[in-house]
């Protein structure tokens, strides 16, 4: 019967009689702990700032925009030729029995002035669904409707970073601002989006009327022209069958031959994000998997302390050897003392890699998420580790001879 107690003082008080070395052999263990949940830390708030990007984006989205087209023997690059027009997206809404919603969308850079301040922004002509089709629901205010898209009404909804540029501390509901010199009524505000997956700042944006973009600001020379064609579809599922469904229509419309190649391009938005999300996924792992590594370097450090304090007590064994120790008691005690520095090694690591997480947060203004699944993991796998690399030393100690162990010097 193994005396766990007495084998517990033993393994502890040698510990305590070595501490440099101790504080040495835990030292690998700690900077594995503590890189393997900073890593996870950074790889999972980066996938959580992707999953919160897919989200602002819209669910269920598909873009259409206007080329490739081929001119002069040279193929031009999607977007390079005017091929869309507002009453295809109309038809693309009555037609396409996937698609729940279309929204026309033409855009340009502007120059906006309030008062004595001025910002250059995104001005986007659109329809009012486009806060559906982009789930962006109002701040305060109200959206245009379908009668000032009608009248082509001078009116706009503006994005926080608009707002707070131009108006500051005011409250910019039925001010008038000046786009391209033009006056605009400010009907609303919208709620706060944050960065695309890009980069790119959501809020600085202003929507107004597709038909006043069209006859007012950027499309006068093709009446009814637009850039893009924003799709919602019904479901998930839906994406392939709209995809089918507006390209033919779309070919059919433009009166394209079945040899012609297409003079426009359907992308499907909410698939392109899914892969960036999982890419993010997948360095998680990764980040992790590296970290890891060194984890697995700070066990074969304690192995090799221990197999070192396995040669220097090599009388002490054969002391306990002789007053009646078992071999599971020998084992025992060097896998308490190698399990030992694996835990408070990890422990300290644990506080440590908290802290690195959030100084990352603060200096590099990085979202990290310290997930419970990695701290577990980290304390679990250096376990893991101390059970590991502490057995063979174990293991030999037993083997000792007790005459030859007392005889050693």
């Amino acid at each position: 019967m193994i005396d766990l107690s007495s084998t517990l003082k033993v393994s502890l008080h040698a510990l305590r009689v070595n501490k440099m070395r101790s504080i040495l052999t835990m030292l690998g263990i700690i900077i594995g702990v503590s890189a393997v949940i900073i890593m996870l830390a950074v790889g999972t708030g980066a996938s959580e700032k992707i999953s919160q990007q897919i989200a602002s984006a819209g669910t269920n989205l598909l873009i259409i925009f206007p080329g490739s087209a081929t001119a002069g023997g040279l193929r031009m690059g999607t977007g390079s030729e005017s091929t869309l027009n507002s009453d295809d997206a109309e038809a693309i809404k009555k037609e396409c029995p996937a698609v729940e919603e279309a929204v026309p969308i033409l855009n340009g850079a502007a120059q906006v002035v309030y008062g004595n301040q001025n910002w250059s922004t995104g001005v986007y002509g659109v329809t009012p669904a486009v806060l559906y089709v982009r789930d962006w629901p109002l701040a305060n205010g109200r959206m245009f409707t379908d009668q000032e898209v009608t009248s082509a009404a001078k009116v706009c909804v503006i994005g926080r970073t608009v707002a707070d540029n131009l108006f500051g501390n005011t409250d910019p509901i039925n001010k008038i601002i000046r786009i391209k010199k033009l006056p605009f009524t400010v009907l609303g505000v919208l709620t706060e989006k944050g960065q695309s997956l890009v980069g790119q700042d959501q809020d600085d944006i202003i929507y107004i009327p597709i038909t006043t973009a069209q006859r007012k600001l950027f499309g006068r020379d093709i009446p009814k022209r637009v850039r893009s064609i924003m799709v919602k579809t019904r479901t998930m599922e839906d994406l392939t069958p709209a995809m089918e469904q507006i390209t033919a229509l779309l070919r059919q419309r433009h009166r394209l031959g079945a040899n012609q190649e297409s003079d426009f391009t359907v992308r499907n938005l909410t698939q392109m994000l899914s892969v960036a999300e999982q890419s993010s996924q997948v360095m998680t792992l990764l980040l992790g998997a590296i970290a890891s590594v060194s984890l697995l370097v700070g066990g074969i450090g304690i192995m090799n302390i221990m197999l070192v304090s396995v040669t220097e007590r090599t009388k002490e064994i054969g002391i306990r050897m002789a007053v009646g120790a078992r071999i599971w008691d020998i084992r025992f005690q060097f896998i308490i003392e190698a399990l030992t520095l694996s835990i408070i090694g990890g422990l300290i690591g644990i506080i440590l890699g908290i802290a690195g997480a959030k100084i990352i947060t603060l200096l590099a203004d990085w979202p990290t998420i310290i997930s419970p699944f990695s701290l577990l993991f980290a304390v679990s796998f250096s376990a893991f580790i101390g059970i590991f690399f502490g057995f063979y030393p174990a293991y030999k100690a037993s083997l000792l001879n007790p005459i030859e162990a007392l005889r050693y010097e």
